[in-house]
């Protein structure tokens, strides 16, 4: 990826609404090349979408916590993914390394709320449960420094 479509990006990700005019003037291209550029990301899928940042708090989702799975049978099938997503407070599902299978990142109301959740989480996936609750959160939606992909980790030239 080009180093100005390294600054786009890193634009979009600090403001996903960012006009193309100011993205021009933050990037010293015209705004046909900006719009240019962005749509070329977006068909190449480096950029994805554009969402809202929610006050969780603010819409009644105080609580959040990380509910580690793993399968109670370790023959069964690999479909907890598929068998969760029906839940909407959970908001992410990772697969990892580890003793666990999955790592789930859930939003909540209250303990009660959790409570219920994680027993759905078992009946859906068949799954025992380890749970994280997020007493605070330092920061979130961190901007990414996106590495240069040039094998020698400077932008080709030519």
């Amino acid at each position: 990826m080009e180093e100005i479509d390294r600054r786009i990006v890193t634009l979009l990700a600090s403001d996903g609404r960012m006009s193309f005019t100011d993205l021009a003037r933050e990037t010293g291209l015209s705004v046909s090349a900006v719009h240019q550029r962005v749509r070329r990301l977006e068909k190449r899928g480096v950029v994805r979408g554009y969402a809202a940042i929610i006050d969780h708090d603010a819409v009644g989702l105080p609580m959040t916590a990380f509910v580690s799975i793993k399968p109670i049978d370790p023959a069964a099938p690999d479909d907890a993914p598929d068998r969760l997503s029906h839940l909407t407070a959970i908001e992410a599902c990772h697969s990892v390394a580890g003793d666990e299978s999955y790592i789930l990142k859930v939003r909540v109301a209250s303990p009660v709320a959790l409570e219920d959740l994680l027993q759905q989480i078992r009946a859906s996936a068949n799954v025992s449960t380890r749970t994280t609750v997020v007493l605070s959160t330092p920061y979130e939606h961190r901007i990414p420094e996106l590495a240069d992909d040039s094998p020698t980790g400077h932008e080709r030239t030519g």
